[in-house]
Order: C-alpha cells, then sequence, then structure tokens
C-alpha cells in the first residue's frame, strides 16, 4: 500500500499540450481499450488493487520515500513517550555521582600503597639505637623520637585502609561503571532518534562519546596497573579526571534536552 500511494506522487498524466492516447492492456480479459487521461488513472487504481499486489512488494525500494519511512510518528509506540525518553538522565546522573564514588575508592587505594613509600622513607631517618660495649641495649630505653612518632601514626593508618578492602571496591565500582555507562550511553542515543527520526551532532552528542572513550581507555590500562606499572596507574587517573571534566561540562546541555523532552513529548 505504501509502495502504492508513492507511487502516486511521480506523474502519470503528461503535460496537456501534449496530445496522445493510450492503451492499457488487462491480462484479464485480454482486449485493449483507448482511454483518455482521467479513466486511465481510474482503470489503475481499480487494476493495482486486484491485481498488483507482487508489483507493490518488488517496487518498494525504488518507490518508498525515504523520509517517511524514517519519520517517526507513534510507530514505536511507547519508546517514543516521556516515560522512556526520561530513563537516560536519570540513570546518567546516577553514574556521574557513582563516578565520583568510584574515584574515592581508587584514591584510598592509591593511598595504601603510597603511605607505606612514606613509612620506608621515614625509616631512614631513624637513627639506630645505642647499645653497651657488650651489646646489650641501655637499661632505660631512648624516648621515641617525632620521626618514629609520625611511623606508627602512618601504620596505624595504613592498617585501617587495608581493613576497606579499597581495592576490590575500586575494581568492582570501575567494572559497574565500565558496562552500565557503555550500555546507557548508546541507550541514549538509540532513544533520541526513537522520538524524533534522527540524531542531533552537538556537544551533547560529542562529549558523551568522549566519556564512553575514556571508561574503555581506563578500563584497557587496569592489567598493566596490576603489574605495577606507575605510568599506567598515572594515566588512568588522568584519563578518569578528563573524564570527569567531561561529565560535568555535559550536565548544563542534558539538562537543555530533558526541557525539550517535557515540551515535545507525552506520557507515558
Amino acid at each position: 500500500m505504501a509502495a502504492t500511494l508513492s507511487l502516486l506522487k511521480h506523474p502519470i498524466i503528461p503535460p496537456k499540450n501534449q496530445q496522445f492516447r493510450t492503451k492499457l492492456y488487462i491480462p484479464n480479459n485480454k482486449i485493449n481499450f483507448e482511454k483518455t487521461p482521467q479513466k486511465l488513472i481510474n482503470e489503475t487504481l481499480i487494476h493495482l488493487k486486484s491485481d498488483a499486489l507482487p508489483f507493490a512488494a518488488i517496487a518498494v525500494p525504488f518507490f518508498l520515500d525515504t523520509e517517511n519511512a524514517l519519520a517517526v510518528g507513534g510507530e514505536f509506540g511507547i519508546l517514543e513517550g516521556r516515560s522512556f525518553a526520561l530513563i537516560h538522565p536519570i540513570v546518567m546522573s546516577g553514574l556521574f555521582v557513582y563516578t565520583l564514588y568510584a574515584g574515592y575508592l581508587g584514591w584510598q587505594w592509591r593511598r595504601v600503597r603510597t603511605i607505606q613509600d612514606e613509612i620506608n622513607e621515614l625509616k631512614k631517618q631513624v637513627k639506630p639505637v645505642a647499645v653497651t660495649p657488650d651489646g646489650t641495649p641501655p637499661a632505660e630505653p631512648p624516648k621515641s623520637s617525632p620521626v618514629e612518632a609520625k611511623i606508627q601514626q602512618l601504620t596505624e593508618e595504613r592498617k585501617e585502609l587495608i581493613k576497606g578492602s579499597f581495592r576490590d571496591r575500586h575494581f568492582n565500582a570501575g567494572s559497574i561503571l565500565l558496562g552500565f555507562g557503555v550500555f546507557e550511553a548508546v541507550f541514549g542515543g538509540v532513544n533520541t532518534w526513537f522520538r524524533t527520526g534522527k540524531l542531533f551532532p552537538g556537544p551533547h552528542l560529542f562529549a558523551g562519546a568522549g566519556i564512553t572513550v575514556l571508561w574503555a581507555a581506563a578500563a584497557a590500562l587496569v592489567p598493566s596497573m596490576q603489574k605495577g606499572n606507575e605510568t599506567a596507574r598515572n594515566l588512568h587517573i588522568a584519563l578518569n579526571a578528563l573524564n570527569v571534566i567531561l561529565f560535568i561540562w555535559q550536565i548544563p546541555t542534558g539538562i537543555d534536552i530533558v526541557f525539550k523532552v517535557f515540551e515535545f513529548t507525552k506520557w507515558p
């Protein structure tokens, strides 16, 4: 039917200044009729309704208007509605907060590693304990120095950090962020196409694509980080810091899109 209607967009009746007579061949009765232009149109419509269904199916790719085929006007039902459109901003808001939380966990795990380096450096500054000529320590132990007090403080702090299992928690948070983040980034573009029939190149779309790439790049550095590669660790931190900056920069454009969703969509 769509092909038939699209076929009617093409000119069937030539200009009036062209005098002609057309012969229409109808296989059913095998009789040739000479038709005027108006009668030709009527006979063609009747003939197409009854006998030209196979032709319509074959002609779809050639006669169907591609713009109308991609236009959105209720074909996807609830997928075009406000409920599905609001899923993306709600989930991405949660992922932004979760990104900050994952960063906190990663910083705490880094602190577990760096605090041990501080302790090792302080231990080099501790003076050896004086002993008697026979090798026994003095009867009265010396008072602890400020350096030793600092070492004790850092050691206790490190023990508390280890109890927090920040390494495993950071790894799990990053995995969840990568999985849900990539899925939701793709879903946002697909949902926009459901509602409008196209995408809108601009800051929000490009920033979202950049965030998705940074998630993947930061996750790709994990194997090297687990082997103790300090360069990979620093690059991992830099990529995630840039990710947070892009996320913050994307918020205003996301809010504008939410306003447009409420303006141009309806529940559900």
